[in-house]
């Protein structure tokens, strides 16, 4: 049985006063993404009146802190403690099957996005909403879900020209990635599709819908769907809930 290859060491770095970055690599993959979700979770089970919260990323891992209730070194050594004997399992999280209305007025660069890799545009939604993604991190605009795991065949340079502004809810993608657009702003990516979900609602209990570790599942609908499930979610009938699946459960 062959065991598991060595990761590297976590740096240190100082983010201001409060604050503390656990750098994992240089690099987007699972491997290191996985290694900051399962800090993040092990931390977030002892936030309190020292450790106050946690920001995870692509390859790190923000910790705020109160200085007052904790020290710095005594911080490195909390998180020392959470990554001695790490093993890379998987951390409990929620999946989600996203309906997309894909081409036309939701998604205006499927067509060229098909014909510069030489595909149909029913090509480019088959391969687009086949994988199962993974959240990598949120950011960039509340609620903005970064995905990860996107087929090779479509990764694609992000636009020349960005354009100013993007309907909330699109489903883009520029260079190796994929991702769920929260609110209406600028974007040099790729347009696909589009979701009647909102990832960003203040009037919810929880105003983000996804979380970082959380994995997606596209499922292609048509405008006719997509215009009604858009309508019962203003009128607040249709509230976006994750399956339940086991993380391994490919499709």
């Amino acid at each position: 049985m062959s065991l598991p290859p060595k990761q590297p060491t976590p740096r240190f770095l100082l983010a201001g006063d409060r604050a503390l970055t656990v750098e994992f690599g240089q690099t987007i993959d699972a491997l290191t993404n996985r290694r900051v979700q399962q800090l993040a979770a092990r931390l977030n089970a002892q936030r309190g009146d020292a450790i106050v919260g946690v920001v995870p990323t692509y390859r790190s891992l923000t910790v705020s802190y109160e200085p007052l209730r904790i020290s710095l070194d005594a911080l490195r050594a909390k998180i020392v403690a959470c990554l001695a004997g790490e093993q890379l399992g998987s951390v409990p999280s929620r999946r989600w099957l996203v309906p997309v209305c894909y081409g036309g007025e939701c998604g205006e660069d499927l067509e060229t996005l098909a014909a510069t890799h030489d595909m149909t545009p029913g090509e480019v939604i088959a391969l687009h909403s086949a994988p199962v993604y993974r959240v990598y991190m949120v950011g960039f605009l509340p609620g903005f879900a970064y995905l990860g795991d996107l087929d090779q065949r479509l990764h694609t340079p992000r636009r020349a020209v960005p354009r100013p502004l993007t309907p909330a809810g699109s489903i883009n993608v520029g260079g190796q990635q994929t991702a769920i657009a929260s609110v209406a702003g600028p974007s040099g990516w790729h347009l696909l599709g589009r979701t009647p979900w909102r990832s960003f609602d203040p009037q919810r209990v929880n105003p983000f819908l996804f979380a970082a570790g959380d994995e997606v599942v596209f499922t292609p609908i048509g405008e006719k769907d997509y215009a009604q499930m858009a309508a019962a979610i203003d009128r607040g009938d249709d509230l976006p809930r994750p399956v339940s699946r086991e993380p391994e459960d490919e499709r």
